[in-house]
């Protein structure tokens, strides 16, 4: 095998190809890897839930701060277990398929706004939404009925859990 010439001569440090510190939620696998995921799940037809926990922002911005995405992830990173799965569903969520059912996804999602509402950082605020993984039922549907939670959940205000 031949290795190409670089004719600019020019060598990047790895840390220069990784996203900054604070944008460590860019590292997470997205959407299509949390579709693949569920899927995996429920031909495995083993117990589940899927946790959706979305970031609320304040003060009319469009989007959360890298920084507050950094402490929330980092935050819900160190919660993972072995068998759980971190990813993105948004671009202001963090999607965990959890093993076993909705009352251990409930009281994760309690622990994890706990911890993050604990920190006390003004404009960073949390809700979940939970669903079931239920044999013979697709993943979109799952990953809508989450969503579908999340929304009630934002809609009641930082804190709060919902479950479809």
């Amino acid at each position: 095998m031949t290795i190409a010439h670089n004719p600019l001569g020019v060598s990047l440090p790895v840390s220069d190809l990784l996203p900054p510190e604070e944008d460590v939620t860019s590292l997470l696998p997205g959407p299509i890897s949390l579709h693949t995921q569920l899927t995996e799940r429920l031909a495995a037809d083993t117990p589940g839930a899927l946790l959706v926990i979305g970031l609320l922002h304040g003060d009319g911005a469009e989007t959360t701060t890298a920084g507050n995405r950094a402490v929330v992830t980092t935050i819900v990173a160190r919660s993972v277990r072995g068998d759980d799965w971190l990813g993105r569903s948004g671009p202001d969520q963090l999607a965990l398929v959890l093993g076993g059912g909705i009352s251990g996804a409930v009281t994760a999602a309690a622990r994890v706004i706990g911890e993050i509402s604990a920190l006390g950082r003004p404009g960073l605020g949390v809700c979940a939404g939970v669903s079931l993984l239920e044999a013979g039922v697709p993943a979109r549907e799952v990953l809508r009925r989450a969503r579908t939670a999340l929304e009630a959940a934002c809609a009641a205000g930082s804190g709060a859990v919902s479950v479809r």
